[in-house]
C-alpha cells in the first residue's frame, strides 16, 4: 500500500539499521535494530531499486549479516552495493519500489523502508 507524506505508519517486522541510518536493504547492516510495531510518520516518499536486484541485494545482505568486517572493510562492501544499486537501477528486472523515509516516535529517522515493512499506524 503507498503511503503519502505525512501518514502514520507503524513497522510489520524488526528492521535492521545500517551504519548510514538507512534500512539494511541501504547499505551494510549494523548492529542496532528497531522493533516490530514501532509507529512513525512518514516524511519523504522515494523511488528505490526493485524486482530482481532488489531479491539479489537481500540475499547479500542476508550473507553479509553475520560477518565482522572492519571499519574499512565494511566501508568497501557498502560502497560496491551503492554501485551495483546505481547500475542495477537500470538494468534488466529493476522495477521501481516506492521507499519511505519514517521518523519514529521514539526519534530515530529511518530511510529506505519498502511498503512491505510498513502498515497504516
Amino acid at each position: 500500500m503507498p503511503y503519502d507524506t505525512g501518514a502514520r505508519v507503524k513497522l510489520t517486522r524488526e528492521v535492521q539499521l545500517t551504519a548510514h541510518g538507512t534500512a539494511t536493504a541501504g547499505g551494510f547492516p549494523g548492529a542496532l535494530f528497531l522493533a516490530e510495531g514501532l509507529t512513525g510518520v512518514v516524511i519523504e516518499v522515494g523511488k528505490g531499486v526493485g524486482g530482481v536486484a532488489q531479491d539479489h541485494l537481500a540475499a547479500f545482505d542476508h550473507q553479509v549479516r553475520g560477518s565482522h568486517l572492519s571499519g574499512f572493510a565494511a566501508g568497501l562492501v557498502d560502497d560496491l552495493r551503492q554501485q551495483v544499486i546505481r547500475m542495477s537501477a537500470h538494468g534488466p528486472g529493476a522495477g521501481a519500489r516506492s521507499t519511505y523515509k519514517v521518523r519514529f516516535d521514539n526519534g530515530f529517522v529511518l530511510d529506505g523502508l519498502d511498503e512491505d515493512r510498513l502498515t497504516p499506524g
